[in-house]
């Protein structure tokens, strides 16, 4: 095959890699695939016309912590969770709230974690939440006992379409949605 020498021969070749990949791909991956290197701001600039090219329809390319990656867009996906089996896991109030401190003080002991609770962390909380890929242990407090210090993961981010911690949702809204779904349940009853 012949090398690529015009942009929209490299675009077709990013757009080919970005659909086939299973994982997300980092731009030095994208770059990579040429043996002469197109450029970062080739590369930047053709992944920008790629995502205008995809907008309006059911799959968009998207830039995550852990890279870029063809995804569907969140309005379809009850469409395909119909076709799924299984249904998707439901996460108690606790691996919530656990989860949260996590994302927003990391990183954190599972003794602050208590603190601000104010009540004992199960461990299967945080089995859970290392299970699911969504927080790590980052390293050990200099303290008596050494005590694992837990953050979020780029899985984590990636599983909620997010770039950085920087865009997750300000602690009042995650409050609002957290009593909306107590009142929601009270109903119920």
């Amino acid at each position: 095959m012949s090398l690529p020498n015009s942009p929209e021969q490299i675009k077709l070749i990013l757009e080919t890699a970005l659909l086939a990949a299973h994982e997300p791909l980092q731009f030095a991956d994208l770059r990579r695939l040429f043996e002469e290197d197109p450029g970062t701001d080739t590369l930047r600039k053709l992944l920008d016309e790629l995502r205008a090219d995809w907008s309006g329809r059911g799959v968009e390319l998207a830039q995550l912590a852990s890279g870029w990656r063809f995804q569907t867009r969140p309005e379809y996906q009850p469409y395909l969770d119909r076709l799924k089996n299984e249904k998707p896991p439901k996460y108690s109030r606790a691996v919530l709230e656990t989860l949260a401190i996590i994302a927003y003080r990391q990183p954190v002991t599972r003794g602050d974690i208590e603190d601000i609770r104010g009540v004992a962390v199960s461990p299967n909380v945080i089995k859970t939440l290392e299970a699911r890929g969504w927080i790590d242990t980052v390293g050990h407090r200099d303290a008596p006992g050494r005590p694992a210090l837990y953050a979020t993961t780029k899985k984590f981010l990636d599983d909620l379409r997010l770039r950085s911690l920087s865009e997750l949702p300000p602690l009042t809204e995650i409050e609002r949605v957290m009593n909306l779904a107590d009142s929601t349940q009270q109903t119920e009853i």
